[in-house]
C-alpha cells in the first residue's frame, strides 16, 4: 500500500525552519514510493492560532516546492484538515476511552493543581498529576459532568510495567509507566490536547508513517497507550534529529532567526535553502552535497538518514547561496535581484522614504538598512546608551524588549499599532521614558540615529530581522569599552 504521511504544524507564529525540515523528509519519502503527502493544521490552541499564520505556512512550504496532496486549502476525502473543525470527532472518540477505562474524568481545580505542583517542587519531585481523581466511580463522575461541573479528561496510564515505542530509526525505546503522566486528553473547554487529536487524526486519515522530530519521543508512550486503548494498529514511527545551533543547543529564535520567511526575505533561493536543509539529515553518499529535490526523492532511503542533531550553520548556508548565485545566468540573476529588492515591498519603501529624499539617487542609500541581516553599530554605538543610563542597564532593557515581543499579544503580530501599544506600556513598566527607549530601539534595529517612524520601520523590517539586530546591538554593547 502506498504510504500516507503528514506534516502537522500549529499556526501560532512564523513558519519554522524545523517545520520545513520535517516536511521535506515526509515529502521525499512519500514521493519516492508514490504515496500521499498531507498538510494538517493543528489549531487547537485557540488563544494563539491565527489565520495569517496558517497562510504563512502555506506560502513558506509552497515557496520551497513542498506541495501537498491533501489539506485545508486543497481538500481531500479524509478531512476536515483543521483540528478546530474536528472537535465533535474527538469528543466521540474520547468517550470510547472513558467507557473502556483507558481515560477518566478529572475535576481537580486549577488551585489544587497549583498547590500540588508547588509541593512537588518543594520535594524535588518530577511534576506530574498525582492521580487524585483516578479512583472516582465512573457513574458519579458522569453525574457530576452532566450537572455541568468543570472537568478535563485524562489518560489512565498503567501504574506498573513499561510501554515501548518502536522507532524505525532508533530501535525500541522503553518507558517506565510510573514515570508517565496521566496526560490531559480533552480540556475543560471541550478542545483536545495535541496527544488525543494527533492519534485520532493520524488513524482516521490513514497515516501509515509518522515522521517527526525527536522532541516527540517522550510523547511516544502516551500515543502508544492511546492506540492500544482504541484497539488500533499504530503507524510506523521515525524520529529525526532536531536542528541545532553551533553550540549544539536546540535551534531557537532566542539565539538565531528560525522563520523560513526570514531566510526568504534575505534573498536565499528556495532551491538553495531546500538543498541546505536536505544535507542536514540526508546523505547522497560519496560526500555529495549539491542535489535537487527531485534527485533526493529518487535516491531516498532511510539508511541514508541521520538521527544526529544536525547543526544549522548560517555560514555554510551563505556559501551554498553564493555558489548558486554565481552559477545563475546573468539575465536570471538580474530578474531575481529586481524581484527580491523591490517586488512586493516597493510601495512600502517608497511611502517610508518619499518625505525624506530630495533626489531619486537618494533612495537606495536611504532604504539600505531595510536589506540584509546584521548592521554595523560603529557609528551609533556612542549614542546608544542614553544620558543618565549605564551600559549594563541599556543591555538589560534590550534583552527585556526582546523577551517582551515574544510574550505580549499586541507585539506578537508585529504591526505598527501593536508595536506602538506594546512599546509605550513597556517603557512605563520598566521606568524608561519613551525619549530614552525609542532612539535606542532605532539605533539597535537600523544602525542609524534617524529613520522613518520607528514603529513603521520595525514593522517593515519584520520580527526576525529586528530580533537579529537587537541581539547584535546587545553584543556590540557588551564588547564596547566602558
Amino acid at each position: 500500500m502506498p504510504p500516507r504521511v503528514r506534516i502537522a504544524p500549529s499556526p501560532t507564529g512564523d513558519p519554522h525552519v524545523g517545520t520545513a525540515y520535517i516536511a521535506l523528509f515526509n515529502y521525499a519519502f512519500a514521493k519516492k514510493h508514490g504515496g500521499t503527502f498531507i498538510l494538517r493544521i493543528e489549531d487547537t490552541d485557540q488563544t494563539r492560532s491565527t489565520a495569517s499564520s496558517e497562510v504563512a505556512i502555506y506560502d513558506a512550504l509552497r515557496w520551497l516546492g513542498l506541495d501537498w496532496d491533501e489539506g485545508p486549502d486543497v481538500g481531500g476525502d479524509r478531512g476536515p484538515y483543521r483540528q478546530s473543525e474536528r472537535t465533535a470527532i474527538y469528543r466521540e472518540h474520547v468517550q470510547t476511552l472513558i467507557d473502556n477505562g483507558t481515560a477518566y474524568r478529572c475535576f481537580c481545580t486549577s488551585e489544587r493543581l497549583a498547590q500540588m505542583r508547588a509541593e512537588q517542587e518543594r520535594n524535588k519531585q518530577n511534576p506530574r498529576y498525582d492521580g487524585h481523581c483516578r479512583g472516582l466511580d465512573p457513574k458519579d463522575a458522569q453525574s457530576r459532568a452532566a450537572a455541568g461541573e468543570p472537568h478535563v479528561i485524562r489518560l489512565r496510564v498503567p501504574e506498573e510495567g513499561e510501554t515501548t515505542l518502536h522507532d524505525e530509526l532508533r530501535g525500541p525505546i522503553a518507558f517506565q509507566n510510573a514515570e508517565i503522566d496521566d496526560q490531559v486528553l480533552l480540556k475543560s473547554d471541550g478542545f483536545p490536547t495535541y496527544h488525543l487529536a494527533n492519534v485520532v487524526d493520524d488513524h482516521l486519515m490513514g497515516i501509515t508513517h509518522v515522521i517527526r522530530g525527536e522532541d516527540w519521543i517522550t510523547s511516544g508512550p502516551k500515543h502508544v497507550l492511546l492506540y492500544q486503548g482504541f484497539g488500533w494498529e499504530p503507524p510506523l514511527f521515525f524520529h529525526l534529529g532536531l536542528l541545532r545551533n553551533g553550540d549544539k543547543s536546540k535551534l531557537s529564535k532566542r539565539k538565531n532567526p528560525v522563520s523560513v520567511d526570514h531566510y526568504r526575505s534575505l534573498g536565499y533561493l528556495p532551491s538553495t535553502f531546500l538543498n541546505f536543509l536536505a544535507i542536514l539529515g540526508f546523505s547522497m553518499g560519496e560526500d555529495r552535497e549539491r542535489f535537487s529535490l527531485d534527485e533526493m526523492v529518487a535516491e531516498f532511503e532511510w539508511s541514508k538518514v541521520s538521527t544526529g542533531g544536525p547543526v544549522f550553520d548560517p555560514v555554510k548556508l551563505d556559501a551554498f547561496s553564493g555558489d548558486d548565485i554565481r552559477a545563475m545566468d546573468p539575465a536570471a540573476l538580474r530578474d531575481a535581484l529586481v524581484e527580491h529588492a523591490f517586488g512586493g515591498r516597493i510601495d512600502t519603501l517608497v511611502e517610508l522614504s518619499r518625505e525624506r529624499i530630495n533626489r531619486l539617487d537618494d533612495f537606495i542609500p536611504y532604504v539600505s538598512f531595510f536589506f540584509g541581516g546584521e548592521v554595523d553599530y560603529a557609528a551609533v554605538l556612542p549614542k546608544m546608551v542614553p544620558k543618565k543610563r549605564e551600559k549594563k542597564e541599556t543591555m538589560k532593557i534590550l534583552k527585556a524588549y526582546l523577551e517582551g515581543i515574544e510574550k505580549d499579544d499586541a507585539a506578537r503580530a508585529f504591526t505598527v499599532d501593536g508595536l506602538a501599544e506594546f512599546s509605550k506600556a513597556f517603557a512605563q513598566q520598566h521606568g524608561w521614558k519613551p525619549k530614552e527607549l525609542y532612539p535606542l530601539l532605532r539605533c539597535a534595529a537600523t544602525g542609524r540615529t534617524a529613520s522613518p517612524s520607528l514603529f513603521e520601520t520595525l514593522a517593515a523590517l519584520g520580527k526576525d530581522r529586528v530580533r537579529l539586530r537587537l541581539r547584535g546591538a546587545i553584543e556590540a554593547l557588551r564588547v564596547a569599552p566602558q
